[in-house]
């Protein structure tokens, strides 16, 4: 399964600098819009579907507040971000008033932006998923019952899984078959997603690798890049 690829509205009225942060965002793997001003911005927002604008605010025809407030009224959940030179507390604070998720004073660091936008857009798919009042399944020859924290293989006696391994399991099972994002597993059971959380996953991940090798129709899969799948035959 190939993550879809994400796509983010820029509105900036300095061409070069918005052709620079447009190429800078489709390098790290994002499909980028760029208006040239708010009229045009949104014209392309009510046209196309984005996860997530980048709008500037001093721009001519309409600024970027103005323009934030007309797309905060169509969606209500769209991460925006705001784009200025002006530092001023009340710009900022004008800025917070009208929903954004952020708010970054030019010059910023694109490697701060581009993990603004990662955590935001995580945090957004972590809430999409649904969730299950199901706590016992059935993986392959193996019962699980997420609320005693019980993995049962046949008629043997059950191993009880740390919470960790309880969750990680869990997760797997609602994603079964399908991919289950590293970064959604990190984010809903470390609330965190960095080197040090995520070699951690890979330690549990072994564990129930060697939990349910006992049945050879059940597997975890690594998918490179990615995350996980649980696969039961």
């Amino acid at each position: 399964m190939i993550t879809e690829q994400k796509k983010i509205l820029i509105v900036e009225d300095d061409f070069n600098f918005g052709n620079i942060l447009k190429d800078y965002l489709i390098l790290n793997d994002y499909f980028v819009v760029l208006a040239k001003n708010g009229i045009e911005g949104m014209e392309k927002f009510k046209n196309e579907n984005f996860d997530l604008c980048i709008l500037d605010v001093m721009m001519p025809f309409k600024d970027g507040f103005t323009l934030g407030k007309e797309i905060r009224e169509k969606s209500e959940n769209i991460p925006l971000f705001f784009l200025s030179a002006k530092t001023l507390k009340e710009d900022v604070l004008k800025g917070f008033r009208i929903g954004a998720d952020d708010y970054l004073t030019k010059p910023f660091d694109s490697e701060v932006l581009l993990a603004k936008i990662k955590v935001i857009l995580n945090r957004k798919n972590f809430s999409s998923i649904p969730e299950s009042d199901v706590y016992e399944f059935e993986i392959g020859k193996f019962k699980f019952n997420s609320r005693l924290r019980f993995l049962t293989y046949t008629d043997e006696k059950p191993i009880k899984l740390s919470p960790k391994e309880n969750q990680l399991l869990r997760l797997l099972v609602l994603h079964v078959n399908d991919l289950l994002p590293r970064e959604i597993a990190l984010n809903k059971i470390w609330r965190d997603d960095n080197y040090f959380t995520s070699r951690s996953m890979d330690v549990y991940i072994a564990k129930l690798r060697k939990y349910l090798k006992l049945d050879n129709g059940v597997e975890i899969l690594n998918i490179h890049g990615e995350g996980f799948r649980l696969v039961v035959n």
